[in-house]
């Protein structure tokens, strides 16, 4: 059986390198990259194409589960495993339905981790056992959130507003203009019904589209 590639993408670096030791010393793994946000791990995928990656649900610049979407858009031949503390079911849908292959919580043992990647890298699926109810009873439902008000760009201007980058800033990074981003701004507002950027980071942070872990 051939080498299993990996990439870790979490902004927490003491989780990344522990990560990192640990799926080193499995036999049939190698970790060949590491991101600390969304935006470089969808580069990073682009340019490497590991078989796996291990993606945090929430990161800065672009959240796990906007990048995930990212890269089955592309049709890339990869696995992402979400890797995550959250147990509700608006972060365990949105990325499952982006088109992740597993979902592990971050309080389990590195065994868990390991038994996912190997059945994940042989193109099966592996969920946390804890939250197999709540995927369940997620799928069963169906009560929109924010990944089904908005589009995938409008969220990911949402999360840099959110994260106090202006839109002079965000147009260069999504190459568009400052109008352009104005225009998703007023979209959002309408489709929302709210009237500043901070009612629209506050319903950010309460859907799950920015975090306010450090």
């Amino acid at each position: 059986m051939s080498t299993i590639r990996i990439l870790i993408a979490d902004n927490h670096k003491i989780i990344r390198d522990g990560l990192k030791s640990l799926i080193n010393k499995e036999a049939g793994m190698k970790v060949i990259a590491e991101a600390e946000n969304g935006r470089e791990t969808v580069r990073l995928v682009q340019k490497l194409r590991p078989n796996v990656v291990i993606m945090d649900v929430s990161m800065p610049d672009m959240n796990g589960i906007d990048a995930t979407r990212k890269l089955t858009e592309e049709a890339l031949d990869i696995r992402v495993i979400a890797l995550s503390m959250h147990t509700d079911r608006r972060f365990i849908l949105g990325i499952l339905e982006a088109g992740a292959s597993g979902y592990i919580l971050k309080d389990r043992a590195f065994e868990e981790v390991a038994k996912a990647i190997r059945n994940v890298g042989r193109g099966r699926a592996y969920i946390s056992p804890r939250i197999t109810e709540v995927v369940a009873n997620g799928y069963l439902d169906k009560t929109p959130t924010a990944f089904y008000a908005l589009t995938p760009r409008e969220r990911e201007v949402l999360q840099l507003l959110a994260e106090g980058v202006s839109a002079r800033e965000i147009a260069p990074r999504l190459n568009v203009s400052v109008k352009t981003i104005a225009t998703h701004r007023r979209n959002m507002m309408v489709k929302l019904n709210m009237r500043s950027i901070a009612e629209l980071t506050k319903y950010a942070i309460r859907e799950g589209i920015v975090s306010l872990e450090g």
